[in-house]
């Protein structure tokens, strides 16, 4: 079970980034090349929608609020799902 749900948390952002994707306007205009968006998918995917909601939400601004953001979603990047445990 615990497996199961590391994969789910690993797969939300990655379906959330896909179905905008596929059934909005939300990635249109913002990334001038394909590659940017990809890698982000593959390796930073909540750092990439939060980007994207920075550039809708606060029109681009990189003020308190969406620094902050950005710093959460980073670590929840690349924080190890579950960590490994220390041998006593």
């Amino acid at each position: 079970m615990p497996c199961l749900l590391v994969v789910l948390a690993l797969a939300v952002p990655r379906v959330l980034i896909a179905g905008l994707w596929l059934f909005t306007h939300w990635f249109n205009g913002l990334f001038d090349t394909l590659l940017w968006p990809v890698l982000g998918f593959i390796f930073l995917p909540t750092t990439l929608f939060w980007y994207t909601a920075v550039q809708h939400w606060y029109g681009g601004e990189w003020s308190v609020v969406p620094v902050i953001g950005l710093v959460l979603a980073l670590m929840i990047d690349v924080s190890p799902a579950g960590g490994a445990k220390e041998a006593d």
